[in-house]
């Protein structure tokens, strides 16, 4: 272990005497006369007055040492005076400024804090909406089944009644504008879904934002407690300076301002789609009303129509029937007259054929003759117009047995298309949802 240095004799300051005192003192000294014997102590002497001289300038050196030093304890007590003023102000100030810095902290935080809870509600109404669009969505699925099924059980119709009538024009109407409302559905839940993303990522900027303004106000809430006599204040000269990609105060408020603007600029995205998604469930859920209206009054229209038709043909067919009968006892007669009338010609030709036999002069072409032979030519007529008669008769008969199956079979038409119309498809359309704006909100 290395020694302790003494401690040296202290030095006054020396005096500069004027060299030429010296010279003449030492040139003056008296001459010994006791020769080489005393030199060496003739050489290391002063004079009485060089040693006068001497003290007078240590005593002089050591005025003005005091003197100096009493100015350097004023100037240094005026000194520590200034400085312990000056740190005590730039303290003081230093504290303000990190004061009003925290105000200004906690007004942006404040401010972010009311954003991000307005944005998360403001999300929150916005995934319920898309939720009441999903439901509508799905609620479309029935009308669109049940539109494509009256269609497809329509195309079971017989083909004198497979016509595109107004009910069919009324059905594919309805089923294009199911179809555009799913689309136009799905768009808007695409859309619901990418503004919902925005929203939450806006959101988490400004949690990140109001995060760092929140450590941010800790710590110079910490700054501000600090005093001159805290036990954890330390040096740390290395922070002395400023970072390079440090923000400015107004690049700093611009940040939380543009992160608000931003916010506000989604919030208000979200609440313009929220109208827009009412409207579009609204118009949607009228539009599928009147046309659900307007297919049933078609159906009914024909249905009525149908039971017309029905109801005359039906009317047709009891009248033909009604013929078919009177033409088959007609027929029955005229067969019946036919074969009166070929008993009367049988006869007249008997009596021509037994009265040919007469013999000679007696074979004369009397007033019977004549008579017979007229007769016969008459009822050949009759025979004849009956016959044809008879023949148009037969033809009427079955001309209208053609028609009463063509009746039968129209009837037939008829009820099978009354059945699909009125049973089928109108029975399945009670499953139609009343409303669809109703349906976005059954759980």
């Amino acid at each position: 272990m290395a020694q302790p240095e003494e401690p040296r004799p202290a030095v006054l300051p020396s005096c500069p005497l004027p060299t030429s005192i010296c010279h003449v003192a030492r040139s003056e000294r008296p001459r010994s006369c006791c020769g080489m014997a005393m030199a060496g102590f003739r050489t290391a002497k002063y004079q009485v007055p060089e040693w006068q001289r001497r003290n007078a300038g240590v005593c002089s050196k050591a005025v003005s040492a005091g003197e100096e030093a009493e100015r350097g304890r004023a100037e240094a007590a005026h000194l520590m005076k200034q400085a312990a003023a000056s740190a005590q102000r730039a303290q003081e100030y230093s504290r303000a400024t990190l004061g009003q810095r925290l105000q200004d902290i906690q007004f942006w935080r404040v401010e972010l804090q009311k954003e991000i809870m307005d944005l998360d509600n403001e999300t929150n109404l916005l995934a319920a909406q898309k939720l009441r669009l999903e439901r509508a969505l799905d609620a479309t699925e029935v009308p669109y089944a049940v539109v494509i099924d009256n269609l497809e059980c329509r195309d079971r119709r017989q083909p004198p009644d497979l016509v595109i009538d107004e009910v069919e024009r009324q059905l594919l109407k309805e089923a294009d504008l199911i179809r555009d409302i799913r689309d136009l559905l799905k768009r808007t839940i695409i859309q619901a879904t990418t503004q919902i993303r925005s929203n939450r990522i806006q959101k988490e900027n400004c949690e990140l934002d109001w995060s760092d303004k929140v450590e941010t106000f800790h710590i110079d809430d910490k700054c501000v407690g600090y005093r001159s006599d805290s036990t954890d204040v330390q040096f740390h000269p290395s922070s002395v300076k400023f970072e390079e990609d440090a923000s400015t105060p107004k690049s700093w408020a611009q940040f939380s301002h543009d992160n608000i603007s931003r916010a506000e600029q989604e919030k208000l995205a979200s609440v313009q789609l929220r109208s827009l998604i009412n409207n579009i469930i609204h118009d949607a859920s009228e539009d599928l009303r009147m046309q659900r209206a307007a297919v049933n009054e078609a159906f009914d229209s024909h249905c009525r129509q149908l039971d017309d038709v029905k109801f005359r043909l039906e009317q047709h067919l009891q009248q033909i029937l009604k013929d078919i009968g009177e033409e088959e006892a007609n027929i029955a007669r005229l067969k019946k007259a036919i074969r009166d009338k070929e008993a009367h010609l049988k006869v007249a030709h008997t009596r021509l054929y037994d009265r040919s036999f007469r013999p000679n002069v007696e074979l004369c072409r009397d007033e019977p003759q004549f008579r017979l032979v007229s007769e016969v030519e008459e009822l050949t007529v009759f025979l004849e117009a009956l016959k044809r008669k008879l023949m148009e008769s037969e033809q009427n008969l079955k001309n209208l047995e053609e028609t009463r199956m063509k009746l039968e079979k129209e009837i037939a038409v008829k009820a099978n298309s009354i059945f699909i119309d009125r049973q089928k498809c109108m029975g399945y359309r009670i499953r139609y949802p009343v409303d669809l704006e109703v349906a976005s909100y059954k759980q």
